[in-house]
């Protein structure tokens, strides 16, 4: 059989060059030629909505979620046209929730081979929260799951692993 049999390859994108580094990671280590890539992202419209400030004025929350979605347009065909340039057949599926949950649904419905995910090493509350993310995405896929941590990332500037998140 010369016809390799295609494999699903769920990515999870979000925005950050922590994904970035997942996907070219996976284009340099993992990719093989009929793979076809499901990039996930998950808009964080949550944040908007959550922060206190902006509670107070309807129309400001509005502004927001409509600037957030014209980014994440904006965004998403930044991702498609990653693919492109690769060459690879795939699609960009972007559905709202929490994200570990959507990236595992999703990689659930597109019946994917392999999930990979770009994780953050420490410091701030957003790094923490894409930590939780990929943890949470080990322990709930039903399939493999490659982290591509980031090589710079693993210490902080003393030289000490990271493994305290909230430790500056």
């Amino acid at each position: 059989m010369t016809t390799a049999p295609v494999r699903n390859v769920a990515i999870a994108m979000d925005g950050s060059e922590y994904a970035d580094f997942a996907f070219n990671w996976y284009m340099e280590n993992v990719h093989r030629e009929h793979d076809h890539v499901i990039m996930v992202h998950c808009p964080e419209y949550h944040t908007v909505v959550q922060s206190p400030m902006v509670m107070t004025d309807i129309t400001v929350v509005t502004d927001l979620l409509q600037e957030e979605e014209k980014k994440t347009k904006a965004f998403l065909e930044v991702l498609g046209n990653k693919l492109k340039h690769a060459g690879i057949g795939g699609k960009v599926k972007s559905v709202g929730g929490n994200a570990g949950e959507v990236v595992v649904r999703v990689a659930d419905e597109e019946k994917a081979d392999l999930i990979v995910v770009g994780t953050r090493g420490m410091g701030t509350l957003r790094r923490t929260f894409v930590g939780s993310v990929s943890d949470y995405i080990m322990h709930h896929s039903h399939v493999p799951v490659l982290v591509c941590r980031h090589k710079d990332h693993h210490k902080d500037h003393h030289g000490h692993h990271s493994h305290h998140p909230l430790k500056h």
